[in-house]
């Protein structure tokens, strides 16, 4: 499974926000991360198109968590930045050739595409277990309970 680097980007900015008391710019937000602002601010619209986050308007504008932090999964944040097609598409290789099986002896999909669906599954399940509320307990406990307070005091400019 190879996701594209906005998802990183896209989740890191996630925790942040949970940290800023109020809405930070995109180009903070990739001062912070030592990013493309350009290259930041598409994850931004994306999260914002699928109701993530929202931008505020105004001379103290940025962007919002819309949700909880405990309401937004991993999986909402990865489907929002790289779409919720599934990993594996099946193309029907067992009806090609010159031993192809015809269409309407494959009543069930192979076992291939059984197990790639399974795996997607589950990788989706865990995804969908973890929120964003997680991630930042996690973040507490790796660098300390000042850690995303500072953060939060540097993204909005104190």
């Amino acid at each position: 499974m190879k996701l594209s680097g906005g998802v990183e980007w896209a989740l890191h900015c996630c925790v942040v926000l949970t940290a800023a008391s109020e809405p930070v710019p995109a180009a903070r937000l990739a001062q912070l991360h030592d990013v493309s602002p350009s290259y930041l601010a598409k994850q931004m619209q994306a999260l914002s198109r699928a109701g993530l986050v929202r931008s505020v308007q105004g001379k103290t504008g940025g962007y919002v968590l819309t949700r909880k932090a405990s309401d937004i999964t991993l999986l909402d944040v990865v489907q929002a930045v790289d779409g919720a097609a599934p990993a594996f598409v099946c193309t029907e290789i067992r009806q090609r050739g010159p031993l192809a099986i015809p269409p309407e002896k494959c009543v069930k999909p192979c076992p291939i595409a059984r197990a790639m669906g399974a795996a997607d599954a589950a990788w989706r399940a865990s995804l969908a277990g973890v929120t964003i509320a997680d991630l930042v307990t996690s973040v507490e406990t790796d660098s300390g309970p000042d850690a995303l307070p500072g953060i939060g005091t540097w993204l909005t400019g104190g």
